[in-house]
C-alpha cells in the first residue's frame, strides 16, 4: 500500500483518539452495567433489588452507543470505503464491520421489542458479542503489521535471490 493511499484512509491523531475513548467508554459502562445488574443486586424486603448506579451505566452505554454510531458513519465515509478497494485487511474490517452491525441491530431491538421471552436472548447475544469486540479490533488492528512482516520478508527473500 502507498503512502497517498495511507493517507486516503487514515483518521488521523485526533479521530483516532475519538475511536479509541468512544470504543472504551462504550465497552466499559456496558461491562459494568453487566457487573451491576448481575453481580451487584441486593436484597430487599420483597426479593431482588437493582443496584442504583445500575440505570446510570445503562444511560452512560446508550450516549456511548450513540456516539458509536455517529463514529462507525465517520469509519464508514473516510476509512472504509477508501481502503476496502486496495483489499488491504478486508477480511478483519469486514468482520468488524459486522458485528458493529450486529450490535447496532441487537440493541435496536432490546431498546424496541417488549416482548419479555425474547429479550433476555437479545441481550445475551448484544453483550456477548461486545464483550468480544476488543478482540476483533485489536486482531484488525495487528494484521497491518503481519502483512507488513509478511511482504518485507518476500522482498528480503527476492534480494538474496
Amino acid at each position: 500500500m502507498t503512502a497517498s493511499v495511507r493517507r486516503a484512509g487514515s483518521l488521523g491523531p485526533r479521530r483516532r483518539r475519538a475511536l479509541y475513548v468512544i470504543g472504551v467508554g462504550v465497552w466499559l459502562t456496558g461491562g459494568l452495567w453487566l457487573i451491576f445488574h448481575y453481580f451487584l443486586v441486593r436484597q430487599g424486603e420483597f426479593g431482588p433489588v437493582a443496584n442504583p448506579l445500575e440505570a446510570w451505566w445503562l444511560k452512560l452505554h446508550g450516549a456511548f452507543a450513540f456516539a458509536a454510531l455517529w463514529i462507525f458513519g465517520l469509519l464508514w465515509g473516510i476509512h472504509i470505503t477508501k481502503l476496502w478497494k486496495h483489499k488491504n485487511r478486508r477480511w478483519s474490517g469486514g468482520i468488524l464491520a459486522g458485528i458493529f452491525v450486529l450490535l447496532i441491530l441487537s440493541g435496536y431491538l432490546l431498546y424496541y421489542v417488549g416482548d419479555d421471552t425474547v429479550r433476555p436472548l437479545i441481550s445475551m447475544v448484544h453483550w456477548g458479542i461486545g464483550l468480544t469486540i476488543p478482540f476483533w479490533f485489536v486482531w484488525h488492528r495487528i494484521q497491518r503489521r503481519v502483512r507488513q512482516r509478511s511482504a518485507d520478508q518476500m522482498k528480503s527473500m527476492k534480494q538474496h535471490v
